[in-house]
């Protein structure tokens, strides 16, 4: 099972790689459009990193699954953990629907709008370490 956890921790940090700076993809976007520079470079560099991080993804919620089913249901700990996985994987497909946005050309909002929005993920990942690791609950 230590093989098991090492990949999906591997898995976790590859995914939260592209899940961190797919935000600054969006903020430059943002920045060049209002200037009127070029921006399909970035609507194609968005795209790649979001289909590779989400393969990354799939790596990393299926070794959960795995995990998740070799030590059976743990305490409220890992309810509320995966709670917040839960979230990471809405805040993936958001970024996935602006990466489209992207793609199409059409408006995206402000770069401070993505900087904010960039800091989401950290909170959602700081809890999902927080319940993992400390289990509160």
């Amino acid at each position: 099972m230590l093989w098991i956890k090492t990949l999906h921790i591997l898995g976790v940090m590859a995914w939260l790689a592209g899940v961190f700076y797919l935000p600054r993809i969006f903020v430059n976007y943002a920045e060049a459009k209002a200037a009127g520079e070029p921006v399909e470079r970035l609507a194609g560099m968005g795209w790649r990193l979001y289909r590779f991080a989400s393969i990354l993804a799939l790596f990393a919620i299926g070794f959960g699954l795995v995990l998740w089913l070799g030590y059976g249901i743990g305490g409220r700990w890992l309810h509320w953990k995966l709670v917040f996985v839960l979230a990471l994987i809405a805040y993936h497909f958001t970024c996935g629907r602006m990466v489209m946005r992207m793609r199409e050309g059409a408006a995206v909002r402000s770069p401070l709008f993505f900087r904010v929005f960039n800091e989401i993920s950290v909170l959602i990942v700081f809890a999902i370490l927080v319940f993992a690791v400390v289990k509160p609950v």
